[in-house]
């Protein structure tokens, strides 16, 4: 008795804290709970990088101005050793960072937070500037005046003959110009300025637009050039890829015009990524002041303040415990028997990323054809890690062939095969394959049938929004876990499988 109570104490206490954290976010700094009346905030880290040639240095870099449906509610620089300022150039700001010396590679980082908001007021929008067409040289120039021609007699304003041109660059059999116009966008012209260059022979203003597709968990997300036109009242966007006009949804525009998105001086080899995440926050959190927040430890010291990219890698790594739990629970109270102690939740982990069903498939694939393959290795009398090795080099050839030959194939599913973990694979196929000889197929396949069935639930517990929700914006009831964990160590009873025992015992008494 005396020796339980320290574990009963610091069960109460792991439980309690844990707990008690969640709703202290939840009612005191807002944090959602129950996911009823929440709003997205979508949180876009721009990572400016080159190599600095050890003089002056200023890097120059577009940023997003205020736009209908969209607020911007924060925005952060992060630049040690650089200035940095803010400037406007014909409606559009931009950031600069300056250095007095800077040798080596550079890194510079802004990040953005904003919320879409429907009926948001847009900036007055500016008007068109004079058109500056640029003649094409020959024979370009003689097709894009045709094409213009042909376009013209089957359009009726700015907008349709903008549909009607962008229609044709991404037709199936292009025309005879198109075609010509195309050669001289394969031989490395962009093609956005291509089809702007064209509007502007045809006298309609248009001009370039980059945004980027706001979707959550992306990292080194490539900026999406865009087209804008201008038909007498209003300028109108358009997606060159589709033809399609109007703003596409969940869509960011990040600038309008031609001026170049990243200006390096006294650099080379310039780049800028953008990794963007979203954070599921209560409706009436937008209203308060992001700074209401920076004074609390809480949240300070979270996973919110690290980089994107590490917040992307601890949304899954956060979703492990639920495995574990699954686990624990299956094999302590239920009795079932998986193949390695926590080898299912590895498995689940990969299932997140080839989906369930593809990847039940390619694992029992891997493992059959690797269990084939070991019983050819166990008849040469090899040392363990030998054999080992060789059956993980074995386990990346299957992976090989089945990506070729699902690729030729055009099973596009089985190329996520890259995603489950090659030493567990092979050390699993090695695990069973002494099974099989010691104990027989019967309980490999118990085993086997086990461990998938232990990540099969784990994998649908973890693709559940609600729970991604909570194990992300509430990490501390992982202390809460841990005690349930030390409650389940504790446990001595009967499990539910070992209940069979007593089944002739049962048809005894109903007999009787």
């Amino acid at each position: 008795m005396k020796n339980r109570f320290p574990l009963s104490f610091m069960v109460i206490f792991l439980i309690i804290t844990g707990f008690g954290l969640t709703l202290y976010k939840h009612l005191v700094l807002g944090f959602p709970l129950l996911g009823e009346n929440t709003s997205t905030i979508w949180s876009i880290e721009a990572r400016v990088n080159f190599n600095a040639s050890g003089g002056p240095t200023q890097a120059s870099l577009t940023l997003p101005n205020q736009q209908e449906g969209v607020r911007i509610l924060d925005e952060s620089f992060a630049s040690p050793g650089y200035g940095i300022n803010q400037i406007e150039e014909s409606g559009q700001r931009r950031a600069e960072w300056s250095i007095r010396e800077a040798k080596g590679k550079q890194d510079l980082f802004y990040k953005i937070k904003l919320h879409l908001e429907p009926g948001t007021q847009l900036q007055p929008e500016d008007s068109p500037q004079p058109i500056k067409a640029t003649l094409l040289p020959e024979p370009y120039q003689t097709a894009a005046e045709s094409l213009i021609k042909e376009v013209h007699t089957r359009s009726a304003d700015a907008r349709s003959f903008t549909g009607t041109l962008l229609n044709e660059f991404n037709a199936a059999e292009p025309s005879q110009n198109t075609n010509m116009l195309l050669d001289l966008i394969n031989t490395g012209e962009n093609q956005t300025q291509v089809l702007i260059n064209l509007l502007n022979l045809a006298e309609i203003p248009a001009r370039m637009v980059r945004g980027l597709n706001l979707e959550d968990g992306r990292r080194r997300q490539p900026i999406v050039n865009m087209l804008e036109i201008y038909n007498g009242s209003e300028w109108v966007l358009f997606d060159p890829r589709t033809g399609k006009a109007g703003k596409p949804e969940d869509f960011f525009l990040w600038q309008r015009g031609g001026k170049s998105l990243l200006d390096v001086m006294g650099g080379s080899n310039s780049d800028v990524n953008f990794s963007i995440i979203a954070q599921t926050v209560p409706t009436r959190q937008l209203a308060l002041k992001q700074a209401t927040l920076d004074n609390v430890a809480l949240v300070d010291f979270s996973i919110y303040s690290l980089p994107l990219e590490s917040q992307n890698s601890f949304k899954k790594i956060l979703l492990m415990p639920i495995g574990i739990m699954v686990v624990l629970f299956m094999r302590i109270l239920v009795g079932l028997r998986t193949s390695g102690t926590f080898m299912p939740v590895l498995i689940s982990i990969a299932f997140l990323q080839t989906q369930l069903l593809p990847g039940l498939m390619i694992f029992i694939s891997i493992v059959s054809i690797g269990l084939w393959i070991r019983s050819i290795l166990s008849q040469m009398n090899m040392l363990l890690v030998a054999r080992l090795g060789a059956v993980v080099m074995v386990v990346i050839l299957i992976m090989a062939a089945m990506s070729v030959f699902s690729w030729k194939l055009g099973i596009t599913q089985a190329l996520t095969i890259t995603f489950f973990p090659m030493i567990i694979l092979a050390w699993t196929i090695e695990r069973m394959s002494i099974l099989w000889e010691e104990e027989g197929p019967k309980d490999v396949i118990i085993e086997t049938f086990g461990s998938l069935l232990v990540a099969s639930i784990s994998y649908l517990l973890m693709t559940n929004n609600y729970i991604a929700q909570i194990t992300f914006n509430f990490p501390e009831l992982l202390l809460t876990n841990i005690g349930i964990v030390l409650i389940l160590g504790q446990y001595t009873g009967y499990q539910l499988m070992e209940l069979r025992r007593f089944q002739p015992l049962a048809n005894t008494i109903h007999k009787d």
